[in-house]
């Protein structure tokens, strides 16, 4: 046989394989308002740029024939000219099922994105392993014993290049735990899931019906468990999600974020600053008002917008900086750190600190949570978690006491103690153990409402913001106005911040 009929052969088998699962499955995927697998990774990377490994790839011996790609497609590209590693699962073929050959091209693409130091990007439509009741294909059955490699690799990848996991259609069983070791898990409305187990196994195993949306969907995984990070309308908003995420970070650790040209002046002055904390301290406000007057464009990507709404986290740009940012909402819970917003913060204190992202504190902060329901939750723990990622964390940390700084919640929102490049507080702020109300509630118990007012007012003096800058424990009083401009400066001062620790093999962050 010639060459050019070789190479006839070969994209024959090449255009096969690329029918994915047919026609007909094809347009069910369609029908649920899904894209498919190669559809997906053209709206995800920049065009022209995909090249495939494996696409000759397929399970040999299956009773029910060939599985295209065997399930799901792999390959690198760009994103924003940048190169990542991209596995997008395939639901028209076995569910986008995790078989032996499939996983053996994932393999090579964790190998290739570790070994170049690349980011890692899973497009998650899968029903999970690969299941069969047919004895011919007992084989591969018997070979679970040597699986889960997977996840042990995605660990070593953890912190060395950004992994991001789309649901963008189920993850059950094993390709759950995808997400679950992912930095970044946005999922799309009404069609994609997370369970360990799907509805048929809950059923046999406890006992329960239940749907597959009310067992794992979005609203489960953004609002309730906290799993995902972000809720999304379709997979065309889930990939354009993906893509901005990426925009913020380097493409590996030990590098800065790509400084992005600044859509607004760094030296801008905000006038609706002064209006937006209210005089009365006990009144709430939108903390996102003042992120959006102080980044650029106002523009804040939310990370967890829906789960432990008490706290923000998000990325934006300062001066084009990236940075991330954590900050009390008061419009929450009055913004007191609980259970699930220590973990959310602390989650992504390590995120920004593994990737050498700044990080901004917005404080306006009660404290911790307290009463014996949280104490049965963890909150020591908990509280603990958050303290231990913000102590560890070396990157450019600065700190802006909008209102109030009362109790641990000062400590873990970047304190002095914690080595803030930056603290600087609004006028009218409050940094104390707790507001002067509190104090004599306890101190003074016992005394009349009169006498407690009293004291109250003797006390308030000595927590007022001149005072604790007249002390030195804050580098400024600014006006609000002044804000941005300041943030901008010292994230160009702190650029090329330095932190040697002491050595250890490892940390031992609270459980």
């Amino acid at each position: 046989m010639s060459m050019r009929k070789k190479v006839d052969e070969l994209e024959r088998r090449r255009a096969e394989a690329k029918k994915m699962g047919g026609e007909a499955r094809l347009a069910r995927q369609k029908e649920r308002g899904k894209l498919d697998a190669r559809a997906r990774l053209d709206l995800l990377l920049d065009p022209g740029t995909f090249r495939e490994i494996g696409v000759l790839a397929t399970h040999l011996g299956r009773a029910d024939g060939a599985t295209p790609a065997d399930g799901v497609v792999c390959g690198t590209g760009m994103v924003d000219a940048r190169p990542a590693c991209v596995a997008s699962y395939d639901f028209t073929v076995q569910g986008g099922s995790i078989g032996p050959v499939g996983e053996r091209k994932v393999a090579r693409l964790r190998e290739l994105a570790l070994r170049e130091r690349i980011p890692m990007i899973w497009l998650v439509d899968s029903a999970g392993a690969r299941l069969s009741a047919d004895p011919e294909e007992a084989a591969w059955i018997s070979s679970f014993a040597d699986t889960g490699y997977l996840f042990r690799e995605q660990v070593v990848m953890s912190g060395v290049v950004p992994l991001v996991a789309a649901m963008v259609g189920p993850g059950a069983a094993g390709t759950a735990y995808i997400p679950g070791l992912a930095d970044f898990v946005p999922m799309v409305r009404g069609t994609s899931s997370m369970a360990i187990g799907g509805p048929y196994l809950v059923k046999s195993v406890v006992g329960e019906d239940v749907t597959e949306e009310a067992l794992g969907g979005s609203k489960v995984h953004t609002e309730v468990s906290g799993v995902a990070d972000l809720e999304t309308g379709s997979d065309a908003e889930c990939l354009a999600a993906v893509r901005e995420y990426l925009s913020y970070f380097p493409l590996r650790a030990g590098e800065k974020a790509p400084r992005r040209a600044p859509s607004d002046p760094a030296g801008r002055r905000e006038e609706a600053l002064l209006d937006i904390v209210p005089e009365n301290p006990r009144q709430a406000y939108d903390v996102h008002k003042v992120i959006a007057a102080v980044v650029d464009g106002g523009r804040l990507f939310e990370i967890k917008p829906r789960w432990a709404r008490n706290i923000v986290t998000g990325l934006a740009r300062i001066d084009g900086w990236s940075v991330g940012i954590v900050a009390n909402n008061p419009m929450q819970a009055g913004g007191v750190l609980d259970v699930n917003a220590a973990d959310k913060a602390a989650r992504f204190v390590n995120l920004c600190d593994a990737f050498e992202i700044p990080l901004l504190f917005l404080q306006d902060v009660p404290g911790f949570m307290v009463g014996s329901k949280v104490e049965q939750q963890g909150i020591i723990r908990h509280g603990a978690k958050m303290l231990h990622a913000v102590a560890c964390a070396t990157v450019p940390k600065l700190t802006v006491v909008l209102r109030k700084g009362y109790g641990a919640g000062y400590y873990v929102m970047n304190g002095r103690a914690y080595e803030p490049d930056l603290l600087v507080a609004w006028p009218g702020a409050e940094i104390s153990v707790m507001g002067a109300e509190g104090m004599v509630a306890i101190a003074a118990n016992k005394q009349p409402d009169e006498v407690k007012k009293q004291l109250a007012e003797g006390i308030r003096p000595h927590i007022d913001i001149y005072r604790t800058a007249a002390l030195g424990y804050v580098d400024d009083v600014i006006d609000p106005r002044e804000t941005r401009p300041l943030l901008a400066h010292y994230l160009t001062l702190c650029a090329g911040k330095r932190v040697e620790r002491p050595w250890r093999k490892r940390e031992i962050p609270p459980m």
